[in-house]
This record gives C-alpha cells, structure tokens and sequence, in this order.
C-alpha cells in the first residue's frame, strides 16, 4: 500500500448535457468532442435517437454506432466497449436517457417482472450501476446527453392537493449527476449553465454559448498538469467566432493577458467593427466585478 501525489494530468472527462427536445444536446456535444481532441475521426456518437446525428454529418467525419431497442445496460456497455476498441477518443452517448425510460429500459423491465417490487429492483440495480462505472472507468471522454420533461409536486389548494409545475427534471435515475464531472443544462435558445461543475470553470457564471472553445477548455483543465504554451493561446485568439469566445478565453488564461493583449484587441476589432464604429480595446477597465465585458 503507498501513497501518490494526487494530479489531474490526462483525467478524462464525463460530463452529461441535459434539456429539453431542441435546446441543442447532440451539436452541442459534437462541439465539445472537437474542442477536446481536435480529430473528428476520433470521435463516436452512439445513437439511439433514431439516426438524428446523422444531421450534423457537415461538421466533419465522426463516427455513428446506432443502437436500438431493447435500451438495457448491456446494449450500452457493449457499445462503449466497441468503441474502446476501435481507438476513439471521444464518445458521445445520445442519448443515455433511454437506458432508463426507453423501450427495454430499466423501468420497462421492471414493469414487466412479476413479483415483488423491491425484489426486482434487486436485480435491475446493479446492472445499472455496472454501465455507470463502465462509463466512469472508460479510457474515453464521455458526454452523455439526457432528457428533461417537466416536473410537479402536488400543494394543497382549497382543501385538495393539486399538482404543480417546478421545472425540468433529467429523465434518468436520480443521482446519475454526483457522478459526473460536469453537467449542462441546455435551455431552448441554446444556453447552457452548469448545474454541476468540478472543474470551476462554469459555476455560478452567466450562461454561455457552448463552442468550441468550450470543449478546449475542459481539455486544458483535464491536462492542467501540462502548461499551455502562449503559442496555442495565439492560435485559439484567432479561431474565436464570437465576442462570448474570446472574453472565455481571455478570462482562462490571465498569465497571457499582458502579453497577448494586442492579439485580443485586434481580433475583437476583427469581430465587432463595423465603418463607422471605432475600436475597443480588450483591457481591464473593459470588464466589471463579475468579469462580464462591457460593450
């Protein structure tokens, strides 16, 4: 038995993308792969939405692994193992929500087992927890999308006790989050906020556009035992698309600030000027307390 100095280098990422049907889970999360590891090639989508990332074939050449019913853990963990074994770098489950309420599902096959209830859960719950771990354990990034539908919680109203409306909730076994690393929650325009945030790097921020730069974020973070060079940086200042990217990226890296300055403001001007609008510079006094950018 011995100890080792705890380090983060080469950790791998699982983290989970949860909304509503069209607030952007799948691209999203093709973003992200890309953003960690560069390679669309390296990249798997194992689909169960019946063929749905098929429709963002234009971002670059992923690989797609379709799975259909019945959705039990087995059909999942043989899928991530494949993938393991085809040298993929990224895999993205779209979506993990099945595997619970989906057709073969865990609640489906509860609802059809004869007997005892808690008995039956005896059963189905460990081949539950087995697929999370193989998520967990996997030498892959991981990014699983999940499901939302709307939540109620019965009040009492004149007597009676009446459902009421509190929000979305992710259509999964309940704690699935406290095993991640991350989780998003995606809203219809396509925001996303951290409900859950080990890195530090989202929490209790203003939402974001997911890009990109999200995904090579989360890659340094999961490399932090490694240095970025200025170099990169440099590179990155100038593959910004959006004002939100580059105040990211401005705001992750402060020991290049001084340094890369002039590389901010002419990209920013690159981005925002317009004929008859003069330049901001990217400096200190251009953002609050909170480390928003004013206009």
């Amino acid at each position: 038995m011995n100890f080792h100095t705890a380090e983060r280098k080469r950790a791998k990422l699982k983290m989970g993308l949860q909304g509503p049907s069209g607030s952007g889970k799948t691209m999203s999360a093709l973003l992200i792969a890309f953003g960690i590891n560069n390679n669309w090639e390296k990249i798997a989508v194992i689909d169960t939405e019946n063929g749905s990332a098929n429709l963002y074939a234009h971002l670059g050449p992923f690989k797609v692994l379709d799975i259909q019913s019945p959705y039990t853990p087995e059909v999942y963990m043989k899928a991530i193992n494949f993938c393991e074994s085809q040298s993929i770098e990224v895999v993205i489950i779209d979506s993990i929500s099945h595997e619970w309420d989906g057709s073969g599902g865990v609640l489906d096959m509860h609802g059809s087992m004869a007997g005892n209830s808690f008995t039956n859960w005896a059963k189905l719950t460990p081949r539950h927890n087995t697929l999370i771990q193989v998520i967990l354990q996997s030498p892959c990034h991981i990014i699983t999308t999940i499901r939302t539908k709307q939540d109620y919680v019965l009040v009492e109203k004149n007597g009676k006790q009446v459902p009421e409306k509190v929000g979305l909730k992710s259509i999964q076994r309940d704690g699935l989050e406290y095993d991640l690393t991350l989780v998003f929650d995606l809203d219809i325009k396509n925001n996303a906020t951290a409900s859950k945030d080990r890195t530090g790097l989202f929490f209790g921020k203003p939402e974001i556009k997911v890009s990109i730069l999200t995904g090579q974020m989360l890659r340094d973070w999961c490399n932090s035992g490694s240095e970025i060079s200025m170099n990169e940086i440099s590179s990155r200042i100038g593959s910004c698309k959006s004002i939100a990217e580059l105040l990211q990226l401005y705001s992750l890296y402060p020991e290049y600030k001084t340094s890369l300055q002039p590389e901010y403001e002419k990209r920013k001007r690159e981005l925002i000027l317009t004929p008859d609008s003069k330049p901001q510079l990217i400096n200190s006094s251009n953002f609050n307390s909170n480390g928003e950018y004013n206009h």
